[in-house]
């Protein structure tokens, strides 16, 4: 195992930590317990965002606080949930007395941690809504999941999300639209490659030279199935037919196209990808009204990407394309 890091112990508290000290503009860090939040939070009368989960996703969560998206993010150990003690933690420190919408990922740790944390934070007085974000369309019932699994449409979900606190909307407003858009959002990916987790010194799975597993989880759960290597048009053309047919998108409608690499995939092949989806959807008359090309939701460096579909009406869109400054997504300000 080659990788830039000190002990495997210390991988997330020394990344967190220089994360923090590269955005100190934008994040101030918390360390005892450990949690990241957005500089001059809390904002009395506004509606807090928090989320979090399992590190070696990044940029994912913590590159998506600040304006327009969380007020904080929860980092747990790689690939694992943080424990309720952070999570409250970071509740606390952001309430501006609207509540607190929780975003959480549909994997069975982060769903317990997140509602045995909502439940310790209301006893405190703090209003909590939460949305579980469930959007991969490739299996149900995967390892560590009870139904879908959240994947990169986790990152549209709080970007809109973050948009509809940000203009003042209540609690139930902005818990009604991350809903909405987790309905109007699928996903679907592939691994031509594993990642290494840091302390395990071992790739999380094998694949052969001539084989890419379709459906994959950012974990490396299994996926749908394990095929020979194709053309990236032809995969391309697997992942959208399957994200195509579980949203029900249909000519006519407009829609966020989303390709999103996994850690390892160079810019050249995403946009390689994106230019196929995008011809396959406006062929079947779907308008590509909104794009997002890029490493937003990665699985440490897994070689391979995922597809993501946003169904957009006219507020959606307007949320989407509100202001937002955070490390990862800024434009607008």
């Amino acid at each position: 195992m080659k990788k830039l890091i000190n002990d495997p112990a210390d991988v997330v508290t020394e990344a967190i930590d220089g994360f923090g000290a590269a955005h100190s503009d934008i994040v101030v860090v918390s360390r005892g317990p450990l949690f990241v939040r957005r500089a001059g939070a809390p904002t009395p009368g506004r509606v807090a965002l928090v989320s979090g989960g399992g590190s070696g996703h990044e940029p994912l969560h913590a590159g998506f606080v600040g304006h327009g998206m969380l007020s904080a993010a929860v980092p747990g150990p790689v690939f694992t949930s943080p424990t309720p003690d952070p999570i409250v933690a970071a509740t606390q420190a952001v309430d501006g007395g609207a509540g607190v919408l929780y975003i959480v990922k549909n994997y069975t740790g982060d769903v317990l941690n997140f509602e045995t944390a909502a439940d310790l934070a209301e006893a405190e007085g703090i209003t909590v809504e939460t949305v579980v974000v469930d959007d991969d369309v490739a299996v149900k019932d995967s390892l560590f999941t009870a139904g879908r699994r959240g994947v990169a449409g986790t990152v549209v979900v709080e970007k809109i999300a973050g948009a509809s606190a940000e203009r003042g909307d209540d609690l139930a407003a902005v818990a009604d639209v991350a809903r909405r858009t987790n309905a109007a959002t699928r996903s679907m990916g592939v691994a031509l490659a594993a990642g290494t987790v840091p302390h395990a010194g071992q790739p999380g799975f094998t694949l052969a030279d001539d084989e890419i597993e379709i459906g994959i989880g950012i974990h490396g759960e299994p996926g749908r199935e394990r095929i020979p290597v194709e053309p990236v048009d032809a995969i391309v053309d697997r992942l959208l037919a399957a994200v195509v047919d579980d949203l029900g998108v249909r000519a006519g409608e407009k829609v966020l196209l989303f390709v999103n690499g996994m850690g390892g995939t160079p810019s050249m092949e995403l946009y390689i990808a994106y230019r196929r989806a995008a011809e396959v959807l406006t062929a079947q008359g779907v308008e590509v009204s909104r794009s997002l090309v890029g490493d937003y939701v990665t699985s440490l460096e897994m070689q391979g990407m995922s597809i993501t579909l946003t169904r957009l009406d006219d507020e959606l869109t307007a949320l989407w394309d509100a202001p937002v400054e955070t490390a990862a997504l800024r434009r607008g300000r």
